[in-house]
Parts: structure tokens; C-alpha cells; sequence
């Protein structure tokens, strides 16, 4: 039972405030890309930078009242996940978007995206119910899982199932499972969103391991799981490099001053 432990969860009971600027940031975000890629699935190409333009306007603001530690959490999660992009999509056409390229959109739309799994994680309603949302999502997720793999859908989804399987993983062992279960449903909900919209289409073998993959596949939350762990990871590191960087440049200012 020590991989139940649930080491990095919220001890059960414990007594989070609600903040209304987490749940803000989720609606907000469930909206906005809802609106975003159901336009880019019949839009004109320009509308991708007109769309990219809201994106980041947005998602500066919303940075504006985060600390720096988050911040730099999300700068070093869009660098990661728009050459995931580049690499999955461009070189390897695991998913292809309606114009073949990464839209302009797209890295603002990791940013808020990233940001909205951090937010949902967080908040007083995840934090209090973090077991009952958890065994809720292993549910759904188990059950599209299996759905794409029992012959009853239309396209078999074996990624999805070992995508799951990683996800569990991520969930019950890794360091922000606060993070991951809030990264499944907005991941979720925009991938049913663009595929459904047309706005890009997963291959229906996926390139790189060769096995049959639904559009989309069921576990491509856990995806954003890596992003989170990247951005952990890469977060600390760059932050200590800015703020030395900031401090050498102070220095060198003041040296000259004199």
C-alpha cells in the first residue's frame, strides 16, 4: 500500500481559505481557450496573432499579482512546452494544427494554461477535497482509458492507456500532485475543445512509439505533468541566476557611479 502513502498530498481535513482569485484564474481560463480554439478552427491564419496579442496581455496581467518564484515557474513551462511543440507537432506530426504550424497562440496559451493547473491546485476547494477530486479523476480518466482501448470507440487509443499509466504515477509519486490534478481537467477540456473544433488532430498512429492513439488521447494530461516537473526543477535555478545576474549589474552601475 506504500504507493497509495500519498506523500505530497494536503493532510486530510486541512483548513485552506478560499481565494477568489484562484477560481478567477480557472473560469477565466476555461473560457478564454474555449472561445480561442473554437475561433482558430474556422478563423482566417491572422487570427492566430490577433488571438496570440489577448493571450499574452492577459497572461502578463494575471502574472502581475503572482511572486516571482511562480513567475519564473511559468516562463520556464512555456519554453519547455513550445519546443515540445515544435518537436512533437512539426518534426515528429504526433498532432497536426489546421495550418501545420504552431500557432501564435500557443505559448501565451501554455502560460495561462500552466498557471490555471497552479491556481486550481491551490485553491481552498482542491486543497480541502484533494482525495475525493483525485479519486475522481483516476475514475474518469480510468474509464476513458479503457473506453479507448475495449474496441468501443472509434479509434483505439493505446497511448491514452499508457499515458494513464504515467499519470498515475506523477499523481501518487511526484511532487505536485496538487498541480497534475488540476492540469487534467483544463488539459482535458482544451484538447476535447481543438479536436473537436478541428483546430489540430492527433495522427492515429503516433509516430514515435508506433501504437494507435485517440484523438485526443485519453491520459494527455500527463503531458503537462513533465511540463510541471521541468518547470520545478528549472524554476529555482533560473531564478538564483536572474537575481545574481540583477545583483552583478547593481554592482557594476555602482562602480561606475562613482
Amino acid at each position: 500500500m506504500t504507493f497509495f502513502s500519498l506523500p505530497h498530498f494536503p493532510p486530510a481535513g486541512v483548513a485552506a481559505d478560499h481565494n477568489r482569485r484562484d477560481y478567477f484564474i480557472a473560469c477565466f481560463t476555461f473560457v478564454a481557450t474555449t472561445i480561442c480554439l473554437t475561433t482558430d478552427g474556422f478563423a482566417p491564419q491572422f487570427m492566430q496573432y490577433v488571438l496570440a496579442f489577448l493571450g499574452w496581455f492577459f497572461l502578463i496581467a494575471l502574472l502581475r499579482d503572482e511572486c516571482k518564484y511562480v513567475r519564473t515557474q511559468v516562463a520556464v513551462a512555456v519554453a519547455f512546452a513550445v519546443l515540445g511543440e515544435y518537436f512533437a507537432s512539426i518534426y515528429m506530426k504526433g498532432y497536426v494544427y489546421r495550418f501545420e504550424n504552431v500557432p501564435a497562440y500557443v505559448p501565451a496559451g501554455h502560460g495561462l494554461v500552466y498557471l490555471t493547473a497552479v491556481a486550481l491546485g491551490r485553491s481552498g476547494l482542491f486543497m480541502r477535497h484533494a482525495r475525493r477530486i483525485a479519486v475522481f479523476v483516476v475514475i474518469v480518466c480510468g474509464l476513458w482509458a479503457f473506453w479507448g482501448i475495449s474496441g468501443w470507440a472509434q479509434r483505439q487509443d493505446v497511448i491514452g492507456a499508457v499515458l494513464f499509466a504515467v499519470f498515475l504515477i506523477y499523481l501518487f509519486k511526484g511532487r505536485s500532485p496538487m498541480v497534475y490534478l488540476g492540469a487534467f481537467f483544463i488539459t482535458s477540456w482544451l484538447e476535447i475543445v481543438g479536436t473537436s473544433a478541428g483546430t489540430w488532430a492527433w495522427a492515429v498512429i503516433d509516430p514515435a512509439s508506433k501504437l494507435p492513439q485517440g484523438n485526443p488521447p485519453s491520459g494527455v494530461a500527463a503531458w503537462y505533468c513533465l511540463v510541471d516537473a521541468v518547470a520545478i526543477a528549472g524554476a529555482a535555478p533560473l531564478l538564483a541566476l536572474l537575481t545574481r545576474t540583477a545583483g552583478f549589474l547593481r554592482d557594476q552601475r555602482a562602480m561606475i557611479d562613482k
